[in-house]
């Protein structure tokens, strides 16, 4: 059993991808910012979400694209972040 007493809280607990651009959407599709359990209030605007970022900080998607628009420079050091995106296993169709 692993503990996560002495991990860095800086750390995300799985891996973030890149920041967006400001005005683009955030690529949340992994499993894990999803808390099945329990609302709480969004860092950004109080109101509740089951939504967490990659450092699971409870944050509606819309807010966090909208925090990302408004502070760009800050948006950088990657508070909000998309998910990595595996490689598709598919082949290319060549025609």
């Amino acid at each position: 059993m692993t503990s996560t007493r002495g991990r860095n809280k800086k750390e995300p607990p799985f891996e973030p991808g890149l920041v967006p651009p400001p005005g683009a959407l955030l690529e949340w599709r992994d499993s894990q910012h999803y808390d099945r359990w329990q609302d709480r209030p969004c860092a950004l605007c109080d109101k509740p979400t089951p939504m967490r970022s990659h450092a699971l900080e409870p944050v509606r998607k819309a807010c966090a694209e909208n925090w990302i628009a408004a502070n760009p420079a800050e948006a950088r050091l990657g508070r909000f972040a998309s998910d990595t995106q595996p490689r598709s296993t598919q082949r290319a169709i060549h025609a």
